[in-house]
């Protein structure tokens, strides 16, 4: 009984600690917002600036050897390169700070617009990098598919993204694990990522070729403080609180196919509520 004791007040511990991070995020990105816009928008300027500049080259071209102009030409290209890498890197920053500041500042259970392609592609890429930050040597395979066209769909934001970045989390936490006691060198390490939706439904997929589960696991999925990871790396709530975003607040459905050494794929099923 002292154990379990024990075990939950870490586990709470843990809690406390992740939602000060929370707070902590959102305050980091909204600093980290004004100097992005500064970059993205001096690159631009830059980038008109050496618009007039090759003008002034080009009009003046009778002036440089056939040499300096073919430097000049390869500078140029080299530039512009740059520019357009600096500017759509800084929108791809900006928007996941977008999204941070969304899930932070939304009001509870507030249905919004949203882009479900672009916000589970970001909520991925974090759960990836933030696995990256805290496990040595993590190095994993995503393929993605998001079906093009899709309408901006009514959603609460801040409790999909949550409900995303747990399963992937424990994505990455499966495939990293098996890497850790895989024996054969041939194993690849692979989580596929989906949005898809037909006339009534979206459909939200992550399927990996980790661990997969035990029926034991399966049975206490979504049970509170029930975690198959090590104290202190999990609190054993995320999937108890991934099925209520799902089914209670947005009135769809969790699924889930778990074969142990072979892998786990979750389904998220909502009702397509076009903006």
């Amino acid at each position: 009984m002292d154990k379990e004791l024990e075990k939950l007040k870490e586990q709470l511990k843990k809690q406390e600690k992740l939602a000060s991070l929370g707070l902590l995020s959102a305050g980091i990105a909204h600093e980290i917002q004004n100097p992005l816009n500064f970059v993205i928008n001096f690159s631009k300027m830059s980038d008109k600036l050496l618009n007039d500049l090759v003008e002034i080259i080009e009009d003046n071209e009778g002036n440089l050897s056939d040499d300096d102009k073919e430097d000049v030409d390869d500078i140029v290209a080299d530039l512009k390169e740059n520019m357009i890498k600096i500017v759509e890197h800084g929108e791809r920053a900006l928007s996941i700070i977008r999204g941070i500041l969304l899930v932070s500042r939304g009001k509870e259970n507030e249905f919004l617009p949203t882009n479900v392609c672009q916000l589970t592609k970001e909520y991925v890429w974090l759960s990836y990098h933030a696995m990256r930050a805290n496990y040595k040597n993590f190095n994993i395979s995503i393929h993605e598919e998001y079906q093009e066209g899709l309408p901006k769909i009514m959603v609460i934001p801040q409790d999909l993204s949550r409900a995303v970045l747990n399963v992937m989390n424990n994505a990455c936490y499966a495939v990293w694990s098996k890497s850790q006691n895989e024996g054969s060198k041939d194993y690849q390490p692979t989580i596929e990522v989906s949005v898809t939706a037909n006339s009534e439904n979206f459909f939200i997929k992550i399927a990996d070729n980790g661990e997969g589960m035990s029926d034991e696991v399966k049975a206490r999925l979504y049970d509170n403080f029930f975690t198959t990871k090590p104290v202190g790396q999990g609190t054993g709530l995320g999937m108890g609180i991934t099925r209520e975003i799902i089914e209670e607040k947005h009135g769809g459905r969790l699924s889930f196919e778990s074969h142990q050494g072979a892998g786990t794929v979750f389904t998220f099923t909502l009702p397509l509520k076009k903006a």
